[in-house]
């Protein structure tokens, strides 16, 4: 698991290669990603969007951006918190992704909360 707290938001990463949709042969490797966001702070905050830097295992970066997560635009309470899986498809069998949540406080202000490089690996 991979942990970062930014302005009270604590941002929990556990990454899991998925043998069973991957296909090496096709260098095609899928991994799953839970997500756990914790508002930690003392304001009501809402997820607007987000933003992820991916990173294969040649190097090569693709920037994925969008609104919500999962469709989705939690609004977290203070010691509230939301979970939500998501998949990544590689080329290669490592790579790693970072990124930012962009969030929306109770008094209209935005503010980003940093996700921690986390590293996808086929064989753990």
């Amino acid at each position: 698991m991979y942990k970062e707290t930014t302005s009270g938001i604590t941002v929990e990463v556990t990454p899991i290669f998925v043998p069973e949709h991957s296909d090496e042969s096709g260098n095609q490797f899928i991994f799953q990603y839970k997500v756990v966001l914790m508002n930690e702070s003392t304001r009501i905050v809402q997820l607007q969007s987000r933003h992820w830097v991916i990173r294969d295992g040649h190097g090569k970066v693709r920037e994925v951006r969008g609104p919500g997560v999962i469709g989705e635009y939690p609004i977290l309470r203070p010691g509230e918190k939301f979970e939500y899986q998501s998949f990544c498809p590689l080329p290669t069998p490592t790579g790693n992704m970072r990124g930012t949540y962009t969030f929306k406080d109770e008094r209209g202000l935005d503010f980003d909360v940093r996700v921690p490089v986390f590293f996808l690996r086929r064989d753990g």
